[in-house]
């Protein structure tokens, strides 16, 4: 079994990237609702490829992580937060998630952020354990914040010294 080789993502991944987002959609992790045609680009004025790291296994992108500031304000520029993450459905297990998330770390450390946060649905077991298997604690849980598919969802905050 070979090992994900992540890299910074180009601006030739969007189209993938996009297929990527749309196919691990899932009200386990999205508060958006599905994506529906007419699809927009997957980078835009927001969200650059020098946000998104991705993850190729045998040649082919099967993941990716963004990396942003959590706010515009400079007392917070020390900050970083992972605002997105997705596997595809076919390589779960196989280590590309805990890859990315290792990189991602690794990279917030490189641009100097001296922390490194996250926002995950509190029925989302399955990132949970793998942020808290990564060094992430929570911080904080917003009761209910979210109304998905007709039941209420906590908002998980958390985050990890670097």
């Amino acid at each position: 079994m070979s090992e994900p080789y992540i890299r910074r993502a180009l601006p030739d991944d969007d189209e993938e990237l996009g297929r990527l987002d749309r196919a691990t959609w899932s009200p386990l992790h999205a508060v958006m609702p599905e994506p529906q045609p007419p699809y927009g680009p997957f980078f835009d004025e927001r969200h650059s490829p020098d946000d998104h790291l991705v993850a190729e296994l045998d040649g082919r992108v099967v993941g990716y992580v963004r990396l942003a500031f959590p706010t515009s304000l400079a007392a917070n520029a020390h900050v970083r937060q992972i605002q997105g993450l997705a596997v595809a459905e076919e390589v779960r297990g196989r280590g590309v998630g805990r890859a990315l998330i290792r990189a991602v770390t690794e990279e917030a450390r490189r641009r100097g952020a001296r922390r490194l946060t996250l926002r995950v649905l509190g029925h989302n077991t399955p990132a949970r354990k793998l942020y808290e298997a990564e060094g992430f604690v929570v911080e904080g849980v917003l009761p209910e914040e979210f109304l998905i598919g007709g039941a209420y969802v906590d908002d998980v905050f958390m985050g990890r010294s670097l």
